[in-house]
């Protein structure tokens, strides 16, 4: 009766050893998922010559797979670090903690929630930005972060040439069919694509207009056109990535895109971001556009831990 029970134990035992084998690797793997600490954050450059490129990430907002502002951020500094020259330094939740970090800045890229808790709009950060855009340092904006309130449109226009106003711009999910890309350094060695995004457009700008260079168009379907001004324009090609040269001859780019986290994965897409900050940071980009290549593991990276909800 014993040597039975040990025989029935047995199987049993490694049973429950395999499933224990099984089960643990895939906790280890989403720890690995949502493990930041592997990113250094705000490590200046030791050597002047270096160009030096800020993105600065905000806080965690949104479901699994959208919005991840610091996943983002880590991929694009991981993407301009393949640029000879160039000195990625990153931020994040919202605004930099050392007060060198924006020092001899060429290029400083916001990737965030905008709107009325914008984070350049907040305490004494907007007279920061106003000094780097007198100084002529680059400015991008991707996604969210080209909304601002109506009240900040002057300075904000000025800075960027364009931005989301509530009321006047829209912000629905649309698949963008990107047929032609303009003669412009941002668009080196990008080839036209579709891709599903939120895609903002009826974007606000400012009237000098030739200072503003469409760099992604594409005709969303009228029936996303929602606000009045957006419904006046059936049909129109609208403008979903911009370029802008400022009057002191500083360089911005607006970017609607990126609202979900798998669109880095398309070599175009992120090849057109990366051209653009090198380009705001008056940084040749070279013929064939910058070299961005991306392990698809790393996608899986540096996400935020967000509870609910599938990723997307």
């Amino acid at each position: 009766m014993l040597m039975k029970t040990i025989l029935i134990g047995v199987p049993v035992l490694i049973a429950a050893l395999a499933v224990s084998w099984v089960v643990l690797p895939l906790h280890a793997a989403d720890a690995d998922r949502y493990d930041q600490s592997g990113v250094k954050l705000e490590v200046q450059p030791s050597d002047p010559s270096l160009t030096k490129i800020v993105l600065v990430a905000g806080r965690q907002s949104h479901g699994p797979g959208e919005h991840e502002f610091f996943a983002g951020s880590a991929l694009l500094m991981k993407l301009l670090q393949q640029t000879p020259g160039i000195f990625p330094v990153m931020a994040r939740d919202g605004w930099p903690k050392d007060t060198k970090t924006f020092e001899g800045a060429k290029s400083v890229v916001f990737f965030m929630d905008g709107g009325g808790g914008h984070p350049i709009l907040q305490g004494n950060h907007k007279k920061i930005v106003q000094k780097l855009m007198a100084d002529g340092v680059g400015f991008v904006n991707l996604h969210y972060a080209v909304e601002y309130p109506k009240e900040h449109g002057k300075e904000v226009l000025n800075w960027l040439g364009g931005y989301y106003e509530t009321g006047y711009s829209v912000n629905p999910h649309w698949d963008a069919q990107i047929k032609f890309l303009p003669d412009h350094p941002i668009s080196h060695g990008v080839k036209p694509f579709a891709i599903r995004d939120e895609w903002y457009y009826s974007i606000r700008f400012t009237p000098d207009h030739e200072s503003i260079t469409p760099i992604l168009t594409a005709t969303p379907p009228d029936n996303t056109r929602f606000t009045p001004e957006a419904k006046k324009h059936p049909g129109r090609e609208e403008t979903l990535a911009w370029a802008y040269v400022r009057p002191n001859g500083g360089r911005s780019f607006g970017f609607t895109g990126a609202h979900f986290h798998r669109n880095w994965g398309d070599e175009n897409f992120r090849r057109l971001v990366v051209n653009a900050i090198l380009w705001s940071a008056k940084v040749d980009v070279p013929g064939e556009g910058a070299k961005v290549d991306l392990d698809a593991a790393d996608l899986e990276k540096n996400l935020d831990r967000k509870d609910s909800g599938k990723r997307k």
